[in-house]
């Protein structure tokens, strides 16, 4: 396969960190009256964080503040670095890529803040990216397609040229409504569960195939 620039989403993909974001919501939500439970959010993975935390709220009869999004940001921040799993194929992949001339850049509909803390937890400087768009960056959210289109766009480079690299349903296919092919990462979903909802041109269960899928 040849692609000139992949595109990844990052929690689930670069880094591990989904039950800690449940966990961070959960505290989150505590203190706005809503008693959540870890599986309350997996129907929103991949959505944001504005509908990863507003969706539980509203599903528990609670309106959505930013508040509750930026509670969640401030416990998880506080736990990231002990907390998060970073395989340790992440860090040696990015920079096997990077050697290759291979452009890459992060596409993750949570905000910056979320980005940054998990780039200091896995240890890659911003300076491995071409380009880091995120969830405020885009007015529509995965499954729309703006996220992977504008990275696309910011890496110079067109999306029949370019490769996702997601672990939800809803980043796969906002990869193909770009008319963008997809690897699916089996981490936060079974490759069953991926190819059933999404489709995607290839499967992976590590990061480090990516090398050897090029």
């Amino acid at each position: 396969m040849k692609v000139r620039a992949i595109l990844f989403d990052m929690d689930g993909v670069l880094i591990d960190s989904e039950e800690l974001m449940a966990k961070s919501g959960i505290l989150a939500l505590r203190e706005f009256g809503v008693e959540a439970s870890a599986s309350d959010f997996l129907p929103f993975v991949g959505r944001g964080e504005d509908k990863y935390i507003g969706g539980v709220a509203e599903k528990h009869g609670v309106r959505y503040d930013t508040a509750m999004k930026d509670r969640a940001y401030d416990y998880y921040g506080q736990m990231v670095k002990a907390e998060a799993t970073v395989p340790e194929d992440t860090l040696p992949t990015l920079k096997a890529l990077h050697a290759r001339g291979i452009k890459m850049a992060i596409c993750s509909s949570a905000d910056r803040v979320k980005v940054r803390y998990n780039l200091r937890a896995i240890g890659a400087d911003e300076s491995l990216f071409g380009a880091i768009v995120t969830g405020s960056d885009v007015e529509r959210k995965k499954p729309a397609p703006d996220i992977y289109l504008k990275g696309a766009s910011l890496l110079g480079e067109q999306p029949e040229d370019c490769l996702v690299v997601e672990d939800a349903p809803s980043g796969l296919q906002a990869a193909h409504a770009g008319g963008i092919r997809a690897a699916g990462i089996a981490s936060s979903f079974s490759a069953q569960e991926l190819t059933q909802q999404a489709d995607p041109e290839y499967l992976i269960n590590t990061l480090s195939e990516l090398l050897e899928l090029l």
